[in-house]
């Protein structure tokens, strides 16, 4: 039988068969799965075919070529998030604050795995801190990328028009309602939510493990638990600067063909910056993961 991994915990998986239309079949029983043999390497997302045990349990045997995979890593670890997306909406909201490094990370990983990344700003109804998150946000929105504002508890129908038909991952820091979406999203999803810790101004962690919902008019969700990084040491240096889309017109043409970017006379990307053409905040991210990126490999390789 070949089923969607719809939900992912540790070793342990949710399957559900796959329907006529390609997509999970929500009205037929889900199967606990455990891999055969010793690694784990599913995502919630991922076909696999799978051989049943029992009514309700089964074993992952095989794995689907994938379209694309969403993951995170640093020296040492990684840690698959979600596959065979086609959108991955990044939830930030006018309380707490929000990182917007972490939202050029999101975006970076979504660019370097041809996803559409969409930024969602929620809690629009905390009218005092509206102004300040937009400001936060412009520098996304100069490049093109899709912000939509709502209010999670008053509903989500702007949001929904974005993602029916896609497979679509909500994903970002805890606190920013994410959960609160998802019950917006799929009525039936209960998902667990808790009040902001506004003491350390960050949320606590509602969501556990990543789980799939179907949309009620075509396409899948998958919540993730909340991020407070998202290291990408996975990424070359060189598809660390394709994924940020305003500096590849201009890769190649610095005076040096080795330019780091940083201090060398002639680098294309910091005159850019100099004449405002490039965000220099955005400009700053990219250094920032770039020399993560650099360190990791440095930490692997025991430099």
């Amino acid at each position: 039988m070949r089923g969607v991994v719809v939900a992912a915990f540790g070793r342990h998986y949710e399957v559900r068969p796959i329907g006529d239309d390609g997509s999970p079949d929500f009205s037929a029983t889900p199967l606990r799965c455990d891999p055969r043999g010793k690694k784990s390497v599913y995502a919630c997302g991922d076909e696999v075919e799978i051989e049943s045990s029992s009514n309700d349990q089964g074993v992952i045997t095989a794995l689907a070529p994938r379209r694309n995979l969403l993951w995170r890593s640093d020296a040492f670890r990684q840690k698959l998030i979600a596959a065979n997306l086609s959108c991955i909406a990044i939830v930030v909201a006018t309380e707490p604050g929000f990182s917007t490094l972490l939202i050029s990370r999101c975006i970076a990983a979504a660019e370097h795995q041809n996803l559409r990344p969409v930024i969602v700003l929620n809690k629009i109804d905390l009218a005092e801190r509206r102004a300040a998150a937009r400001t936060q946000l412009t520098p996304f929105a100069a490049l093109g990328y899709r912000i939509v504002e709502l209010s999670a508890i008053e509903g989500a129908t702007a949001l929904m028009t974005e993602l029916t038909g896609e497979r679509s991952i909500l994903v970002g820091q805890s606190g920013m309602g994410k959960s609160t979406l998802v019950n917006a999203l799929v009525p039936h999803a209960n998902a667990a939510t808790r009040e902001i810790s506004s003491a350390l101004d960050s949320g606590k962690h509602t969501t556990t493990h990543a789980r799939l919902y179907g949309l009620p008019a075509g396409g899948w969700l998958i919540d993730s638990p909340g991020l407070q990084a998202f290291g990408l040491a996975h990424l070359s240096a060189e598809e660390l600067a394709q994924s940020f889309i305003e500096l590849r017109p201009l890769l190649g043409r610095c005076r040096f063909r080795d330019c780091h970017h940083d201090a060398e006379p002639g680098c294309a990307l910091r005159e850019a910056v100099n004449e405002n053409r490039i965000d220099r905040q955005r400009f700053e991210h990219y250094q920032s993961i770039r020399d993560e990126i650099e360190n990791a490999g440095r930490q692997a390789r025991g430099w």
